[in-house]
């Protein structure tokens, strides 16, 4: 990663992370329990699905963050049915990237991180850490926006969710 690795740069991402995951699941919400499930032809399918894989995704990069188990078997699995569980969980995960992102330092972030695949049969990896942030956001950010496609297909109001949206109203 370039210069713009920083401990500030990756706080920043993780309270935008935040934000726009609260815009997000406020206008899932929204929706009734069939619209939300409907098989819309994403990669996860629906709207919920892909919520769940966004918290798994999380879930794993953050255990593997902090030398931990994750307890995750697939990535398309389905933490949670419900979705107010599925929110809160989503609001824990939230809530440990900025606690993560927080205690950040330079050392950290120019570390490598060792871990294992999901795939393959748990094949060895090891990225720097500035990457793996760096892959953490850009895949909430891909993920989001696929939801953002599908809620705009029953909410043409769906609000927008980016960065430069946050940074105005944030300040």
């Amino acid at each position: 990663m370039t210069a713009v690795a920083t401990p500030d740069y990756f706080r920043q991402f993780a309270a935008y992370n935040g934000w726009a995951n609260r815009r997000l699941f406020d206008a899932a919400f929204r929706l009734d329990d069939a619209a939300y499930r409907k098989n819309r032809g994403a990669f996860f399918g629906s709207i919920h699905n892909t919520l769940n894989h966004l918290v798994a995704g999380d879930r794993i990069w953050l255990a593997r963050l902090a030398a931990t188990e994750h307890g995750i078997a697939r990535l398309d699995q389905i933490l949670h049915d419900d979705p107010a569980q599925l929110r809160r969980a989503r609001e824990a995960e939230d809530a440990r990237i900025v606690e993560f992102c927080a205690a950040l330092d330079e050392a950290r972030i120019a570390s490598i991180l060792h871990y294992r695949t999901m795939s393959a049969g748990g094949r060895p990896g090891a990225l720097p850490v500035a990457t793996v942030l760096a892959h953490l956001f850009n895949h909430q950010t891909h993920h989001r926006g696929q939801v953002h496609a599908m809620l705009t297909q029953e909410l043409p109001d769906t609000p927008p969710l980016d960065l430069l949206i946050y940074m105005m109203e944030t300040g």
